[in-house]
């Protein structure tokens, strides 16, 4: 329940103007990548909107804690860190500024990177500690709510994490680029910070791939039923999909 108060926190932040000025600036450093991604399945973990909805993956699934949060029936209900699909079965995987207030990030890191196929994509969006939000977060009323809770860590640092998981980062890309105590819809700033790529934004996207030297190329694909059974990834939630896991 804590969980759910907390993605109640974080819809109300991303509707907010500050929270849409930097989603529109993630969704347009998304988009030019995943555009050419293709696959069957893919899941987006987040308190957000999908950001990942212009990409060519023909099942899309979100998450959410409780059936109550579920927002359609492709809805993914279960905890963070025991996702109920089989290993390697989708093609992306974007977990949305989760690892800095999930109860356990590193089981959510291994469970991401273990439902991602070994020629999937893995992304993550991070709050950046050197940007303009992260000089914010000195102020302690700045860490009580959202955006500013929970712990940020650098790109180096997930990079690390990724390297334990068999995973390996391909590029940082930075985002939301503002001048202090504006808004990130300053295009110019954003078409400057983009193109030299300056770590000054106030977030960061990591594009991971799974090791080549680990990748086997023998692996079974999962299949799911199309389109999944309704609510079995809503309110009926984990139990289903579980038991299909377990049946596989």
């Amino acid at each position: 329940m804590s969980l759910a108060r907390l993605v109640r926190e974080g819809r109300r932040f991303w509707a907010s103007p500050p929270g849409q000025a930097v989603w529109q600036a993630q969704r347009a450093c998304l988009g030019p990548l995943c555009e050419r991604w293709f696959g069957a399945h893919g899941l987006e973990l987040g308190l957000a909107p999908s950001l990942a909805d212009m990409c060519p993956v023909r099942h899309a699934l979100c998450w959410a804690p409780t059936p109550e949060l579920a927002s359609h029936e492709s809805t993914l209900v279960c905890p963070l860190d025991a996702l109920p699909l089989p290993d390697g079965c989708l093609s992306l995987v974007v977990v949305h500024h989760l690892l800095e207030i999930a109860p356990d990030p590193h089981h959510l890191l291994q469970e991401a990177a273990r439902v991602t196929a070994d020629d999937g994509h893995l992304i993550l969006f991070g709050w950046h500690p050197f940007g303009p939000s992260g000089w914010r977060r000195c102020r302690p009323a700045r860490r009580r709510q959202l955006p500013g809770r929970g712990r940020w860590r650098t790109p180096g640092r997930l990079a690390d994490w990724l390297a334990f998981v068999d995973f390996e980062a391909q590029r940082v890309d930075y985002c939301g680029f503002r001048l202090p105590g504006g808004l990130a819809r300053n295009a110019r700033l954003e078409t400057l910070g983009r193109r030299h790529n300056l770590p000054l934004g106030d977030s960061y996207m990591i594009h991971a791939r799974r090791r080549s030297q680990l990748v086997q190329p023998g692996r079974g694909r999962v299949v799911f039923p199309t389109p999944l059974a309704g609510s079995a990834l809503g309110n009926v939630s984990g139990r289903s999909a579980t038991d299909e896991g377990d049946r596989g």
